[in-house]
């Protein structure tokens, strides 16, 4: 099993974190699966209680880095879990505690680019639920997909007043707010808040 786990999560992950990954799931002992893209969640973790099995999975089309930020993002959960079952916020004090003390050994250049450890390493001050819930990390994350179309932006480099295609439809950006970015859906007339890390084509 251990060498059915190491060849699946070295296709995954930047090689010099895949043995800290496998030792994770040796301490651990929980079942790991590579899903299908999911709009709503790079990962997800869940205890099947019938089983009493712990279940961790990660989107299998985010690159190596935001792979292995998700991965690691899903242990914690499942350590908190263990510790303090459902008695406290899945993303409180106590869950990003653990996980930056488990993502502490990978914040080296051997693993991630300068520019991501740098990026990374503010993240970690106050980890929100997810890196792509930080623009600024999910920005950097972003530049080292493999298979990134060159017509494709992130929102928030459109310039207000330009026209952007988003799941089919095409909105007008209208106005910048914090983290999102206010939409008006060209065909309705509609305005939408959209988060500015969402990844749009240009029209």
């Amino acid at each position: 099993m251990k060498e059915k786990f190491t060849a699946i999560i070295r296709k995954y992950v930047p090689g010099s974190s895949v043995d800290y990954c496998v030792d994770l799931w040796d301490t651990y002992k929980f079942s790991f699966k590579v899903s299908k893209e999911r709009r709503s969640k790079l990962g997800d973790y869940r205890f099947h209680k019938p089983r009493k099995q712990h279940i961790i999975t990660v989107n299998g089309n985010l690159n190596s880095y935001g792979f292995l930020i998700t991965y690691v993002h899903e242990v914690a959960h499942m350590i908190h879990y263990e510790l303090k079952g459902n008695n406290q916020p899945p993303h409180g004090s106590f869950w990003k505690k653990i996980f930056r003390e488990l993502m502490l050994p990978l914040l080296d250049v051997e693993i991630f680019p300068l520019d991501l450890l740098d990026q990374l390493k503010i993240h970690m001050k106050n980890p929100k639920a997810s890196s792509y819930s930080d623009p600024a990390l999910a920005k950097v994350i972003k530049k080292y997909d493999p298979d990134q179309p060159l017509f494709e932006s992130l929102l928030e480099e459109i310039d207000v007043g330009e026209k952007f295609r988003l799941h089919g439809r095409t909105y007008e950006k209208v106005q910048k707010r914090r983290t999102r970015c206010l939409c008006r859906e060209i065909q309705s007339g509609k305005k939408y808040l959209i988060s500015e890390i969402a990844v749009v084509k240009k029209v």
